[in-house]
Formats: C-alpha cells, structure tokens, sequence
C-alpha cells in the first residue's frame, strides 16, 4: 500500500476500536495496528482484532505487544477481582469501576507514539470515550488533551513543530452514534468483540456488554454478534 499519510490504530478489537480501524481507513490513512496483551484473563479480544486487522488486509503488518503480565490490580486482569454485572447506569457511573486498568492508556499511547515516531506516521487513533463510559480517568478528554501536549514537548517530530497527533473521533460520540457511523463505514462489528467475560456468546450483562446493547438498540440497529441472554430488538 502506497499512501503517503501513515497511523497507527490502537486495536483492542471492541467495538470503538473497530469503528476507530474503520474511520482510519475512510480518512485515507495507511494503517499499522497495534494490540496490546497485557494480562487479560481472556484473549477473545486479541483474536477479534486479529480478525478486524486481516479484514482490511493489514494481517502481515497486525503488531501485538505482549506485556508479560506487567499491568495487575483490575478485575479484567486479577483472577482474584470479579468483573461485576448485571449493573444499573447509576451504578456504573456512581464511581470508577474494578474494570479500571491502572495506567492502560498511558502506557498504551506512549508505546503507540514511540512506534509511531520509528515508522514515520502521521497520527494514532485511539477509541477513547468521554460520553457513555465507565468512568476511566484516561478516556477524558482531558487525559487526551494533556498526553498531545507530551507528545509535543517530549518527541523529536514534536520539537520540529509536527508532533504526531492523537485521533480520538469517538470522543464525543454517544454509544449509538458510535454504532451509526461503523455502520455508515460499513466496519466489520460481526468481528468484534466487547464483553469483559470474554465469553462466546458474549454474556450480555457486564458493563462494556450493556453498554453495547444499549448503544445499538438507540441506534435501531441490531447487534451482529449474539449474546447468552435474550436481547429484545423490538425495542428498539
């Protein structure tokens, strides 16, 4: 592929980053994704953006940064610490949740800029949220705002006055817009995978599951990947 303009896309293979993967492309970027194992109990998501990344023909080129267990102390990586479910949206949004992984963006975007930076791009996308989010410190746009003033002061394209720019398009996007434009860019999100269980189906009643079912079900579009509870799409 022969573009000029190089990004790379943070791949979790959730829904957000797959929407992300999907705007990358429709905005003419030739792209490097980049996945992160950082200790999950699961790698469901991993195999997901496996197949996101070979979907849009970067297979050869799908980086997955292993973290040898580095990351502990959140529910989606202790075995100790139980994911919650079947939560309320007063609850989710009452606090920061166990599902909080200390530090994860920081440390995902400071690698993101150091491969970015090596392979010359242009730009990272990262599928942060500030809208319907379980309260992680490091979707706010504040964090984003804070980590591009880093990347502008700390970096050798930074200092030459072209510090690599965070993309974070779904920043200001409710769940359902989210879904209607991964739509709209026709993204694979019968790939996708978003359930913090990392069970198939997916359980349909962690926070990141509701959340989900709740962004497509606002959207009027049903969810293509099942669940192993009964969804009622008539409700939409």
């Amino acid at each position: 592929m022969s573009n000029s303009k190089k990004a790379v896309v943070i791949l979790s293979g959730g829904l957000d980053s797959t929407t992300c993967m999907a705007l990358a492309k429709d905005e003419g970027y030739d792209i490097w994704p980049l996945t992160f194992f950082y200790g999950q109990k699961h790698s469901i998501e991993l195999e997901s953006a496996k197949k996101v990344a070979a979907h849009y023909g970067y297979a050869d080129r799908h980086f997955i940064a292993d973290l040898n267990g580095m990351i502990r102390g959140s529910a989606l990586t202790d075995e100790d610490k139980e994911v919650p479910t079947a939560r309320s949206e007063e609850e989710m949004q009452a606090e920061i949740p166990s599902t909080y992984v200390p530090a994860r963006n920081i440390i995902f975007l400071s690698i993101a800029l150091s491969y970015a930076e090596t392979i010359g791009a242009e730009a990272m996308y990262i599928g942060v949220n500030a809208l319907d989010y379980s309260g992680y410190p490091d979707c706010r746009p504040q964090f984003i705002d804070a980590f591009q003033q880093v990347i502008n002061t700390g970096t050798v394209a930074g200092a030459h006055g072209h510090g690599i720019q965070i993309k974070a398009p779904l920043q200001h996007l409710s769940k359902a817009e989210i879904v209607q434009l991964a739509t709209r860019l026709q993204a694979p999100l019968e790939l996708s995978h978003s359930c913090y269980l990392g069970t198939i189906p997916a359980c349909g009643v962690c926070d990141s599951c509701q959340l989900r079912i709740k962004g497509f079900k606002e959207a009027g579009i049903p969810d293509p990947i099942p669940y192993a509870v009964e969804i009622d799409w008539s409700e939409m």
